[in-house]
C-alpha cells in the first residue's frame, strides 16, 4: 500500500542510512539537503548556545544538552507521527502534503524564539516581554536567511509556521497541527522527557513505551486533535507518570529551584539595565558574562556569583510548604505573581531584622521566596478510542493512575513553596520558633 506521505523526502529517508545526523540516544535523524539548509542558518545555529535545562546543570552535571539537540529530536518525532497518522484516512482528509511539511518545519523550529534562561525569565512577567513563541517572529522576518530558506527550499511561507507556533487564526487543521506540537501526547514532551532523563542520568523519563504510544495514535472524535487507541493506554499512563516524576525529582528539585530562584531574582533586579531585545539574541555564555558584569558592586552580586562564579554557593531551604504540608502557607503564596513574591521577601527581611532573629543585618536579597507561578501545566486530557464500540473515553475516566494525577491538580503536588536563605543564616532561621510567624506577617503586609 502506498503511504500518502511517502514522497516527502524526510519520510522517505526514515529507513535509509544515508543523509542522517545522529543524536543521543542512538537516534538517526533524516538530514536531507533542505533540512540541512534550515539547520545551517544563523537563526537555527544559535540554539547550539542555549541549554535545554538552563540551571539544572548546577545539580546534574550531564544536563548540558542544548535546544539544538532537542529540536532535532522533536523533528524526528514529527516524522514518525506523520508516518503513523498517514495511515488514518481521516488525518489525510485534513492534512495534505503541504501541511505535513509545515508540521515538520514547525517541529524543527518550535523553540526558535527561545533565549538563554527563557522559562525563568518568562515567569517574572516583566512588562512588554513577549512569550518565547511570539519572539520566533523576529527570526522569521522576510529579510532573514531562515525565511528565505523556507520559501526557496520548502515552498513554505514563514507566516504558516508562525501560525502553528502562536495561534493567530483558527481552523480544524491548525488545531490538529498544534495538538501534535503541544498537547497531552505531543512530539515535544515525547522528546524532552526522554532526553532530559538521559542527560540528567536518571531513569524516570525513559520508562514509557514510546514506540507503542506512536503506533496507537489516531485522531480524536472532532478531528482537531490527537487520541490513542486502547492498545496505547498503558504506554500513555507510563508517560504521564514519567512527566510527574521528572517534575518532582528534576525540574522542581530543591537545589535546581534554588539556583533558578537566585538567577531569577538577580535578573528581576537588573533587567532594566539591559536592552532585552539585544540580550535575547546573545549566547548563554554572553548572557552570564553580562549579568555578572551588571551585578558587580550590587546586592545581587552574591546571587549571581553564587550560581555562576568560580565557587558555587547556592541558597539553602529555610522553609518548604506544599499542598499537603502546611497547606495554609502554601495557599498564601502559590500562584502569586513574581512581583508579589519579591515584595513579600523584602517585607520578610524587614520583619526578621525588626525581630532580631538573625545575628546580622540582612541585605534585601538574603532571603528569596520560590513558589509555583500563576500559569499551570497543561492538564493531561487525552481520549482513548475503543474501536469495537466506536467510542472515545478520556484516559482519566478509565485509568485510576491518571484519574489521580489529572483530577488532583498536577502542579499542587510537584511544585512547592520554598523559602531560600543565604547559607550563613539558614541554621538560625531553622532553629527559630518565630520564623513562620514572621513569614505570615510578611504575607499579610504584602497582601494589604
Amino acid at each position: 500500500m502506498h503511504h500518502p506521505f511517502s514522497d516527502i523526502p524526510e519520510i522517505a529517508s526514515l529507513d535509509s542510512s544515508r543523509g542522517i545526523i545522529r543524536i543521543p540516544n542512538e537516534q538517526d535523524i533524516p538530514f536531507t539537503p533542505r533540512v540541512r539548509a534550515i539547520v545551517d542558518t544563523a537563526e537555527f545555529q544559535r540554539l547550539r548556545h542555549i541549554s535545554q535545562l538552563g540551571l539544572a546543570t548546577q545539580i546534574y552535571p550531564g544536563a548540558n544538552h542544548t535546544r539544538f539537540e532537542h529540536a532535532l529530536g522533536v523533528f524526528n518525532n514529527a516524522i514518525r507521527y506523520v508516518w503513523q497518522l498517514g495511515r488514518d484516512p481521516r488525518f489525510c482528509q485534513i492534512i495534505d502534503h503541504h501541511l505535513a511539511e509545515v508540521l515538520l518545519v514547525s517541529a524543527l523550529l518550535h523553540d526558535l524564539g527561545h533565549w538563554p534562561f527563557c522559562h525563568p525569565i518568562e515567569d517574572l512577567s516583566l512588562p512588554d516581554l513577549p512569550p518565547h513563541e511570539a519572539y520566533a517572529a523576529e527570526y522569521l522576518r522576510p529579510e532573514r536567511e531562515l525565511a528565505q530558506v523556507l520559501k526557496s527550499e520548502w515552498n513554505i511561507e514563514p507566516e504558516e509556521v508562525l501560525d502553528v507556533l502562536v495561534a493567530t487564526t483558527d481552523a480544524p487543521h491548525l488545531r490538529l497541527l498544534r495538538s501534535i506540537l503541544s498537547g497531552p501526547i505531543d512530539i515535544d514532551k515525547m522528546d524532552y522527557l526522554e532526553r532530559d532523563s538521559l542527560h540528567c542520568g536518571v531513569p524516570y523519563g525513559r520508562h514509557f513505551d514510546k514506540n507503542r504510544l506512536i503506533q496507537s495514535l489516531v485522531l480524536n472524535e472532532a478531528g482537531d486533535g490527537l487520541a490513542i487507541t486502547q492498545k496505547g493506554k498503558t504506554a500513555a499512563e507510563l508517560m504521564v507518570f514519567a512527566r510527574y516524576v521528572m517534575f518532582s525529582e528534576v525540574y522542581w528539585h530543591h537545589a535546581v529551584r534554588s539556583a533558578t530562584c537566585m538567577f531569577a531574582r538577580s535578573f528581576f533586579e537588573l533587567h532594566s539595565s539591559f536592552d532585552l531585545s539585544t540580550l535575547f539574541e546573545t549566547s548563554e555564555t554572553e548572557t552570564i558574562r553580562l549579568l555578572r558584569e551588571k551585578a558587580t558592586g550590587t546586592d545581587c552580586a552574591q546571587l549571581v556569583e553564587g550560581v555562576f562564579g568560580s565557587k558555587r554557593s547556592l541558597y539553602k531551604r529555610a522553609g518548604e510548604y506544599s499542598h499537603y504540608q502546611q497547606n495554609e502557607l502554601y495557599e498564601l503564596l502559590a500562584g502569586r505573581p513574581y512581583e508579589f513574591l519579591v515584595r513579600c521577601s523584602r517585607n520578610l527581611i524587614e520583619e526578621l531584622n525588626r525581630r532580631g532573629l538573625v545575628n546580622r543585618e540582612l541585605s534585601p536579597v538574603d532571603i528569596l521566596i520560590d513558589a509555583p507561578p500563576p500559569h499551570r501545566e497543561v492538564e493531561f486530557k487525552v481520549p482513548i478510542y475503543f474501536p469495537k464500540e466506536n467510542k472515545y473515553r478520556l484516559l482519566s475516566d478509565v485509568s485510576p493512575v491518571i484519574e489521580s494525577l489529572a483530577k488532583k491538580q498536577f502542579d499542587d503536588y510537584v511544585k512547592r513553596v520554598r523559602i531560600f536563605a543565604s547559607p550563613d543564616i539558614r541554621h538560625q532561621l531553622l532553629e527559630s520558633t518565630d520564623f513562620e510567624s514572621a513569614l505570615r506577617t510578611a504575607v499579610e503586609t504584602t497582601a494589604s
